[in-house]
């Protein structure tokens, strides 16, 4: 499922695609501003939208086997909540 079919499945429930999209741009709207704020975003039994860092370690360019510096960095993180597990499996 992309983008299109989760407006498609919104608006199946709301009755107006344009309503469903402008949601759905909202909800990952929000999404992404809380996290450029390192803020943790909850939604409770599906899941936790986090800000992850991971340290500067070293890699090994695989072509040249040369070893490299990889800094530090700041990832986005989804740790599925127990409704959603179990939805799955």
């Amino acid at each position: 499922m992309n983008k299109g079919d989760l407006v498609n499945e919104v608006a199946k429930e709301i009755g107006n695609k344009k309503t469903a999209q402008k949601a759905v741009d909202a909800v990952f709207d929000a999404i992404v501003k809380a996290l450029n704020r390192n803020d943790k975003v909850s939604l409770v039994g599906f899941g936790t939208f986090k800000v992850d860092e991971r340290k500067a370690r070293k890699g090994r360019n695989p072509k040249t086997k040369e070893e490299i510096d990889i800094p530090a960095k700041k990832v986005p993180k989804f740790i599925p909540g127990k409704m959603l597990k179990d939805a799955v499996t």
